[in-house]
């Protein structure tokens, strides 16, 4: 288990986008600065958002989640083929969050361990319940939110090919491909080495 549990909602704000993710990667490994930044982001809209504010959300949050690791993983993310890329992007969503990374440790590796053809409704919701006995301070969210968080892992598992797609959620045997496993076991990350790897 993890130490100092603390589950938040902020997944909510995106899956892997995995586009927008490999134009970040190559602004943080070209180390632009924090005007060369806003430049790329609100006035060449280089994510191709709606607006500056969403473009500006989004760029902050993908860096956020790339920045707990380095150029290595990051040129992985921008240089890689889809698989890798995906791969190395599933690894931040889960260093970024607790609640993805123990939905996958437990619940999830517990139903792959029970040959499940699919991934139910069920598995989230008796998770979620489950939370709070690991993180008693746990925000109460409304179902709103609970089937947002639902939606976003589901949409994550789907895109990293755990789940066939989000509508059938067949489960699938992923293969962690080596130079992600040889880069985590390099920084001591076997943890997500384990989440990774199901059952």
């Amino acid at each position: 288990m993890h130490d100092s549990i603390a589950y938040s909602a902020n997944i909510t704000k995106g899956s892997l986008k995995l586009r927008e993710s490999r134009i970040v990667a190559g602004l943080l490994m070209d180390k632009v600065s924090d005007a060369e930044w806003k430049d790329a982001i609100e006035n060449q809209n280089v994510l191709q958002a709606r607006s500056a504010a969403t473009a500006t959300s989004m760029a902050g949050y993908i860096r956020s989640r790339l920045e707990y690791f380095d150029r290595d993983l990051w040129k992985m993310v921008r240089d890689g083929d889809r698989t890798l890329a995906s791969q190395s992007l599933l690894v931040c969503a889960m260093k970024h969050s607790a609640l993805l990374r123990d939905f996958m440790d437990l619940n999830l590796r517990d139903e792959y361990r029970k040959f499940r053809p699919t991934l139910a409704t069920s598995v989230w919701t008796e998770y979620l319940e489950g939370c709070r006995s690991r993180d008693p301070d746990m925000p109460e969210w409304f179902e709103t939110t609970k089937n947002r968080l639902r939606s976003t892992v589901f949409q994550i598992l789907a895109q990293a090919g755990y789940l066939s797609d989000t509508s059938a959620r067949e489960l699938k045997t992923v293969t962690i491909l080596p130079e992600l496993i040889s880069y985590l076991h390099r920084k001591g990350e076997n943890q997500l080495i384990r989440c990774l790897q199901l059952p």
